[in-house]
Order: structure tokens, then sequence, then C-alpha cells
């Protein structure tokens, strides 16, 4: 009777370990080069966006309630980390929300994320504040976020594994989340190319 207690022990925890080997490999391939070529796309678009700025330009405001581009791209490194974290913190130990439409949440971060006709409050902890010490520096946080984010991407099994609500109103998991990043980048470059073209903006 032991033995056979023991065996079928032995078979439900490999049961259990295959179930989890499963679920872990849920995000195919093509999943993964949709949201590594989104994070490299809107890295450059952030890059190309913050070139050869004077000072002048980076700190130039189109009203005393809008931010500048320094702020931006602050606020784009600060965020990044602070998403990370909260997946790796929060959303990779929260239940496992069955049913989900993954195409279309995917779908729909990358869509709503960078719409500009919809406005948002940053949250506290990202409201900009020199914490970089300079765009140069955040220009450097940011690159070094961002190749965080990638491995992130890369190393991280069982994305799919867990949601949790979101600014969206739907559950988002841990992929979801990795697209929210880039398309979080994508939504203030262009705030960025918004400043730039306004009349007042500095030609040098």
């Amino acid at each position: 009777m032991f033995k056979k207690l023991m065996a079928g022990a032995a078979i439900a925890i490999l049961a259990c370990s295959a179930a989890t080997s499963l679920r872990a490999q849920e995000l195919t391939q093509a999943e993964k080069d949709r949201a590594m070529q989104y994070l490299e796309r809107t890295k450059q678009g952030v890059l190309d966006a913050t070139k050869g700025l004077s000072d002048a330009q980076w700190n130039f405001k189109a009203g005393p309630d809008r931010w500048s581009i320094a702020q931006c791209v602050e606020h784009i490194a600060a965020a990044e980390d602070f998403i990370r974290g909260s997946v790796a913190e929060k959303v990779m130990l929260a239940p496992a929300v069955p049913d989900r439409d993954l195409k279309k949440t995917d779908d729909a971060v990358v869509a709503m994320v960078p719409d500009r006709s919809h406005k948002a409050q940053a949250p506290e902890p990202l409201v900009p504040t020199n914490r970089f010490g300079s765009p140069d520096g955040s220009v450097k946080h940011f690159i070094e976020s961002r190749a965080k984010t990638e491995e992130f991407l890369k190393t991280t099994p069982g994305l799919r594994d867990h949601a949790v609500d979101s600014p969206l109103g739907a559950k988002l998991d841990g992929y979801e989340f990795v697209l929210f990043i880039a398309a979080h980048s994508e939504r203030h470059t262009k705030q960025i190319l918004e400043v730039k073209a306004d009349p007042n903006y500095p030609k040098n």
C-alpha cells in the first residue's frame, strides 16, 4: 500500500510538473518576436526623437503645465523600471485568469496605449523630478532599462500564466505588460514629437 501511495504521489508530481512546463511554453516564438521587435522599434523611436538636442530644445515647454522633452524621457525611463518591476513582483505571483482572448487583448494594448487622444495623469512615483541628473542620464538609463526588459522577455517562463487588473480596464498578463512597456514609450515619443512641432520650439 505504501509503495502504491508513493507511486501515486510521484505520478501526481510529474503531472503537475508537466502541466507547469506546458503553461510556461504557451508563449510562442511569434509572440516573442512581436514583442522584441516592438521593444526595439520603440527604443529607436525614443533615440531618434531626442538625438542631437540642445539644452534649449531639451527644456522647452509649450506651457507651464506641459512637459519638456527632458521630462518626457525621464518619465519613459522611470516607467520602464516601474512597470517591469511590477510584473516581476506582482503579476507573476497573481492567479491565472482562464478563458481570456489573448490576441484581442495583445492588440488592444498596442492600439490603445499609444493613442494620445486619450489623456492620462502620471502616477506620483513617475512624475519627473530630474532623478537621473540630466537628459543624457535619462537616455542612458532608458537604454539600460530597455535591455533588462528584453532580457526579461527572453528568459522569464510563464508570462501567460498570470494576469492582473490594468489601467486599460482589462486584466493583462506578463507578456501583455511587456507590450505595454513598449507601447508606453511609443506614446511619449509621440508627445516628444508634439513638443518639437510647437511653433515656439527652439530652432537650435
